[in-house]
């Protein structure tokens, strides 16, 4: 299970460092007015939740990362050293934007939901948020080694 967990967290990290870069790709095509995990750091922090504040890049960074690794960590143990199938990854990254993009982020006030919010924003996570469990599920099917056919 730690074995699990540990390969989880740097599947996550990887999924995380690629989504990240169509984070960026869309945000450079102007799609988005600015980075999610920016936006939530910022709320979190003390001050008026949606000024601007020093540092709230970086550790927006640092916040995303590791957000991405413990979602990694978790369908980690979840797939329990299995090779899990991309589909299953991508379902589970899916999940996570579905119950943090409907769900809690816009229950605190971040953002809007993903029903009301800016279509650009929503065409970026959403395939974000794709990327994510695609390069989750291969990377742990990477980490965890051949097949059981295979060997």
């Amino acid at each position: 299970m730690i074995g699990d967990l540990v390969r989880g967290g740097l599947g996550g990290l990887f999924a995380t460092a690629a989504m990240s870069a169509v984070m960026v790709a869309g945000d450079r095509a102007g799609l988005m007015c600015d980075q999610p995990p920016k936006r939530i750091t910022r709320a979190f922090m003390p001050g008026h939740r949606h000024r601007p504040k020093k540092g709230e890049g970086v550790l927006g960074a640092v916040a995303h990362l590791g957000f991405g690794a413990a979602s990694g960590a978790l369908f980690g143990v979840l797939t329990g050293g299995r090779r899990p199938p991309v589909p299953a990854g991508v379902a589970y990254a899916l999940g996570i934007w579905l119950v943090s993009y409907q769900g809690w982020v816009p229950g605190l006030g971040i953002l809007p939901p993903i029903s009301r919010d800016r279509p650009g924003r929503v065409a970026v996570m959403g395939t974000g948020h794709v990327v994510y469990g695609a390069a989750l599920a291969a990377a742990l099917r990477k980490l965890n080694g051949p097949a059981a056919s295979e060997k």
